[in-house]
């Protein structure tokens, strides 16, 4: 996340960007914060059918956001500094907080079947963990249109 924010600040100050340089941030941004947030639900146990396309979609949610949001920066208001003034949808970087809480259950060893909310059987072949759900409203937050959030 620091560099992350760090290489923003460091192309503001120096003045410069490149379109490969937006491409290879908003790639690192769509592995750090989406690929890598859904590798630790599948690894702490949400890793059924429906568990894995909820992951696949909250990924899916991120690279459109990201994708969004490179095609239109040219178009969002920014200030005299160069920084735009809010967000569509949440940022992808919100998704540490998914991390943060995941951490808590690793630390306190609430795994796989025992994530919050259990597992529930929709039938004996069809399950998942509602804990799944904060992935999906995480990723449906992203692509908000509607969403605006000021950018500090």
């Amino acid at each position: 996340m620091m560099f992350d924010l760090m290489d923003g600040k460091v192309a503001r100050w120096r003045r410069t960007a490149s379109l490969l340089g937006q491409e290879l941030d908003s790639l690192a941004d769509l592995i750090s914060f989406g690929v890598a947030p859904a590798v630790c639900a599948f690894s702490v146990g949400m890793r059924t059918f429906l568990d894995t396309i909820i992951l696949t979609i909250f990924i899916a949610c991120g690279i459109a956001r990201l994708a969004r949001y490179n095609a239109t920066v040219a178009s969002i208001p920014k200030d005299a500094s160069g920084k735009i003034s809010y967000f569509e949808g949440t940022p992808i970087p919100t998704t540490l907080c998914i991390v943060a809480l995941i951490g808590y259950l690793v630390k306190n060893e609430q795994l796989e079947d025992h994530l919050p909310g259990g597992v529930i059987n929709l039938s004996t072949r069809v399950a998942f963990h509602p804990f799944v759900l904060l992935y999906g409203i995480s990723g449906i937050a992203m692509v908000s249109k509607t969403l605006k959030i000021p950018k500090i």
